[in-house]
């Protein structure tokens, strides 16, 4: 089993960055695919990025190319989403979540996830 808890969120003007942070329970981490995703009210939750077990491979959402950076540190236990030129439609409560062998992008296929923490853009 694990348990997620995010960090890092919260208000920032139009531009800005954040660095999300997920830490992980457990002495399994290394063996999970870590998964970022974003829901804004009344909108449903969406696939953000993902990264592999060993963290050389990564998956973005197109909406985020070239802005978000997805990393781990699985000495740490932790998953980390850098968000660079941050706008207002970024606004969301961002999970992370994990899973042995999920389709990266689909939040039914992960097991678990953390209690989420809020980004707020403002303009």
């Amino acid at each position: 089993q694990v348990q997620l808890a995010e960090s890092g969120g919260g208000l920032v003007q139009a531009g800005g960055s954040l660095r999300l942070s997920c830490a992980a329970s457990g002495r399994t981490f290394s063996t999970y695919i870590m998964g970022w995703f974003r829901q804004a009210p009344g909108k449903e939750r969406e696939f953000v990025a993902a990264i592999s077990q060993n963290g050389v491979t990564t998956w973005y959402a197109d909406s985020v190319k070239g802005r978000f950076t997805v990393s781990r540190a699985n000495a740490k236990n932790t998953v980390y989403l850098q968000i660079n030129s941050l706008k207002p439609e970024d606004t969301a409560v961002y999970y992370c979540a994990a899973d042995l062998s999920p389709l990266y992008s689909l939040p039914g296929s992960y097991h678990y996830w953390g209690q989420g923490t809020q980004v707020t853009v403002s303009s």
